[in-house]
């Protein structure tokens, strides 16, 4: 074997044979050509890994390539220069109204996306970061992984956010130099903020539970910190002897004490009374407003020569911007667990239907009588409630942490107006009303299909209306994610499209055009979850089109879009300090928050005859995969085993052998589902139904997709997922369970020292359905690809791949060498000596447990049936002489060498080519 080039060249080859033979899977030929060898000796483990390694280097390469491409150029001079080029406003109001409100709101959230150790990630961003060709400086392999506890995600977050706020001083540094130049006598009149950053790691409580509400104080407290430190750093770099120095320093070691003690275990009443009453007391440092510091240097920058005043500001800036603290924040509850609180004020005995009129009149009471509380610590600790505990948790903040930076209340399922006005009570019980905003979030397929008359009622409440002109913006969540999952990405991006139409109509309609209207678009890095792969443009405009846009600025309502970047794959647009300049760059030059007004009417709006039947057509596909058992059966045939752990989240809820045979889609959450459609080939989400709902009209559709820019967006979108897959891959994963492969593989006496396993393996398999499931999988999905190829002739290719098919067999090397190490697992575990039932766990449990991939669990049980480490007789200092033991105990330390460590040995190079897939994929899920 000479490497990953030749398995690349000889994979091509039998892709040849399937002229002649349709029916040949050359993935799975390659799988078991390469499982032959190492079963036969031509090959082993240590060669496997060599060519693992090769993988996981060229996918870093990719992932580094593919990143430099979207925020490209990335050295720090081409950006200043190209940030300059694209100032170009003459008069000096026009250049105020673009820089003085936020063309983007980046919200660092923690979703299970740390798919790259933190040295893969470093060098994946440096190598990205250089003009210079990408090499083996973007590799490491084999990285050991640490743990991905909530307290890491934490610490990237901020990393990432760091580096987000140098790029942006960097930003508002030289367009106040540009104002400056151009408008010496108004400049000092500007207030710029461009962007905002904001997080919900350590704050979102949405499916979990491992997260205390000190942990969030704690958090807040600790951001506080870090904020103070880096405001005294700058400071300190314009004047060390700055009087203003002593504040921000005596406030930082006040901020690092009481962060030191919300770190602490607060669940006894005594430690959390210290450490309450420590933060609840007066004290000349607890700086809760950073207002008099900023008009103390917006002041002395008025008086100040040009060099330091635009140091001044840039520092008066970036406070304005952040607050007291690394940015804002963002809670998040499920809309069941309000709920659940509201009952407790509304309907004790529980009979009351939420979304009914009732109900609505009863909250409508509620609120009108509603008088604030005082809350304190102790009222937060005993607190049973979740959603009640967040809004104790924010009145905390508020009072004693940050008291200017608002704080974002995001609503999980939100299906139902009465759960708005719900959150608006408890807001305003704890007299936060003025500083917290309410969102929705709208990700369902029924919030989705209901969600314009909800904003409708919502919009038309006196007691809503009165909210959101307090807080000066209407806050609401579109959501790509389940989304993408429950009703397919590209009919999910249409209807989230739609609603944010609606909303403006709702706006319009009940007089609300004089507040902001802020919509968080929470996508991630990858096609199944929201991100356009083709450019940084469509990245942004994809959930948030131009069309959308317009129905907002042509009533006269301020948009403040706002987008996720999801953990470690999104934190690589922040990696490096060149990143991060790079991707506010290009925000700042794209300028998401304005469109042309005057730009005529696309016709994939006008033609709603067609592409409101593309849509509906689309949609239904996509319904019947998630309503099929072969389309479930087939995601869990390996339960999650394919994957890796990213992040602190659970994937899925805990169950047994007997319920992962039958696990349910909806037991995975979104980022895993996703995953695994990499992983087996083929993004069923982002593709499907494309080719069906063009059936019978090809050349009108291709018409007006190829005429319509949100037609080629999408066309674009369904090209790159496209040139990423393979039918053939799916079909593959099912062959691993066929019983008459198994029995045919030894025949005419080839690999006889395999006919024992082989032939328990054939046996074990007869009445497995999973080979049937892939193949009528794989049948569905050809058919429909048979279709979408038909369209995609039709319309021209904006961006084609000169290595597309490079880059496919690339893939399909990576999954045959897979195929060959899954079936070393099952042939070795099914060699395994007979060991007698223990504990409830037998060996066809054991077995099972290898099928779907539990390898962790059943480990652990063959290393309690044939343990390797035991107590021996020369332990013991006894008088009497014994003969016996009369062997040396040496037996089960050879299955552990020939059986169980080749599992474990096999399995974790698995993982590191599901590393390398999901890279060649952009990102994980």
């Amino acid at each position: 074997m000479n490497g990953v080039g030749a398995l690349i060249e000889q994979l091509g080859q039998l892709h040849n044979r399937t002229q002649e033979t349709p029916l040949f899977n050359p993935v799975f030929q390659l799988g078991l050509d390469l499982s032959r060898q190492l079963e036969g000796g031509e090959l082993d483990l240590t060669g496997i890994e060599a060519l693992v390694a090769e993988l996981e280097c060229e996918s870093m390469q990719s992932r580094a390539s593919r990143l430099r491409r979207l925020v490209a150029p990335v050295a720090i001079i081409d950006n200043r220069r190209e940030l300059e080029m694209s100032l170009t406003e003459r008069e000096f109001s026009a250049f105020r109204a673009r820089w003085e409100r936020p063309q983007l709101h980046a919200v660092f959230t923690a979703h299970p996306t740390f798919l790259l150790t933190p040295d893969q990630s470093a060098a994946v961003a440096d190598a990205a970061s250089s003009s210079a060709d990408i090499g083996l400086n973007a590799c490491v392999t084999g990285a050991e992984r640490p743990a991905i506890t909530l307290k890491y995600e934490h610490g990237r977050a901020m990393r990432a956010i760091s580096h987000a706020q140098d790029a942006r001083d960097a930003i508002v540094s030289e367009m106040l130099e540009h104002a400056a130049a151009h408008w010496p006598e108004q400049w000092h009149e500007l207030e710029p903020l461009p962007f905002r950053f904001a997080s919900w790691v350590g704050y979102d409580m949405d499916g979990r539970t491992d997260i205390k509400w000190y942990d969030s104080i704690g958090f807040r407290l600790g951001e506080k910190a870090e904020r103070l430190a880096r405001y005294a750093a700058s400071l300190a770099a314009i004047d060390a002897n700055h009087p203003l120095l002593n504040d921000l320093r005596g406030a930082l070691a006040y901020a690092e004490a009481r962060a030191a003690d919300f770190a602490e275990d607060l669940t006894s009443p005594e430690a959390l009374s210290g450490a309450a009453n420590r933060l609840t007391a007066d004290d000349p440092n607890k700086l809760l407003s950073l207002a008099p510091l900023i008009d103390a240097l917006e002041a002395e920058a008025r008086e100040a020569a040009d060099q330091r005043a635009i140091a001044l500001k840039t520092l008066a800036a970036a406070m304005r911007a952040d607050g007291l603290g690394m940015g804002w924040i963002h809670f998040r509850v499920n809309s069941s667990q309000l709920h659940n609180a509201i009952r407790r004020r509304i309907d004790p005995d529980n009979t009351l239907d939420l979304a009914s009129r009732g109900a609505m009149a009863a909250l409508r009471e509620i609120l009108a009588e509603v008088k604030p509380l005082r809350s304190n610590f102790a009222a937060l600790a005993i607190e049973s409630s979740t959603a009640i505990r967040q809004f104790l948790a924010m009145a905390q903040i508020l009072a004693h942490v940050d008291s200017d930076a608002p704080i974002r209340m995001l609503i999980a399922e939100c299906e139902q107006p009465s759960t708005i006005l719900a959150a608006l009570y408890f807001a305003k019980l704890f007299g936060i009303d003025d500083k917290v905003d309410v969102s929705p979030l709208f990700e369902t397929e029924s919030a989705l299909e209901h969600g314009g008359r909800f904003l409708d009622a919502v919009c038309a409440e006196e007691s809503y209306q009165a909210y959101v002109r307090q807080r000066g913006r209407l806050a609401i969540q579109t959501g790509f994610s389940d989304a993408g999952r429950f009703v397919g990405q590209i009919p999910a991006s249409l209807a989230i499209e739609r609603l944010q139409g609606r909303l403006s109509e709702a706006m319009v309609a009940n007089g609300l055009t004089d507040v902001a209207a802020l919509i968080f678009n929470t996508h991630g890095e990858s096609m199944g979850r929201g991100a356009h792969p083709d450019s940084f443009e469509d990245r942004l405009t994809w959930p948030l089109s131009p069309w959308a846009k317009r129905r907002f600025l042509r009533a006269g309502i301020t948009l403040e879009p706002e987008v996720s970047f999801q953990g470690g794959d999104g934190y690589l647009f922040f990696a490096t300090p060149e990143l991060a300049r790079a991707t506010l760059t290009r925000i700042a030059e794209l300028r998401p928050a304005e469109t042309d007004l005057d730009a005529p009417v696309d016709p994939f709006y006008r033609r709603t005859d067609l592409s409101l039947d593309f849509y509906r057509a689309i949609r239904s596909h996509q319904r019947k995969h998630l309503e099929s058992q072969t389309y479930s059966r087939a995601l869990t045939a390996f339960g999650l085993g394919l994957l890796n752990p990213t992040g602190s989240r659970v994937s899925r809820r805990q169950s047994d052998i007997a319920a992962d045979r039958g696990m349910n889609l909806r037991q995975i959450r979104a980022i895993p589902h996703n995953a695994i459609l990499q992983q087996l080939g083929y993004p069923v989400n982002v593709i499907a139904g494309v080719g069906s709902a063009a059936d019978g009209n090809y050349e009108e559709l291709a018409a007006l997709l190829t005429e319509s820019a949100r037609g080629r967006q999408l066309v674009r979108l369904v090209r790159s997922s496209n040139a990423l897959a393979s039918i053939k891959t799916v079909a593959a994963f099912g062959e691993l369970f066929n019983s008459a492969y198994w029995a045919s593989r030894p025949y005419r006496g080839t690999e006889s020292h395999l006919s024992d396993a082989c032939e328990a393996l054939a046996e074990y398999l007869t009445t497995d359905d999973r080979t049937g499931v892939f193949r009528r999988l794989a049948s569905r999905l050809r058919v429909d690809a048979l279709k979408l190829h038909r369209l995609l002739a039709l319309i021209p290719n904006e961006n084609p791949l000169d290595d597309r098919e490079t880059v496919r067999r690339t893939i399909g090397v990576a999954q045959a060498i897979r195929l060959a190490l899954l079936q070393h697992m099952f042939l070795r575990a099914v060699s395994i000596p007979a060991f007698s039932r223990a504990n409830d766990i037998s060996r066809d449990d054991v077995m099972e447990m290898v099928f779907t991939l539990r390898i962790d669990d059943a480990l652990a049980q063959l290393r309690r049936a044939y343990p390797t480490h035991f107590t021996q007789i020369t332990d013991f200092e006894v008088n009497a002489p014994s003969d016996y033991p009369d062997n040396s105990g040496e037996g089960y330390a050879t299955i552990a060498r020939d059986y169980i460590d080749p599992i474990e040995r096999a399995y974790a190079l698995c993982l590191r080519l599901s590393t390398a897939i999901a890279n060649e994929f952009g990102a994980h899920g």
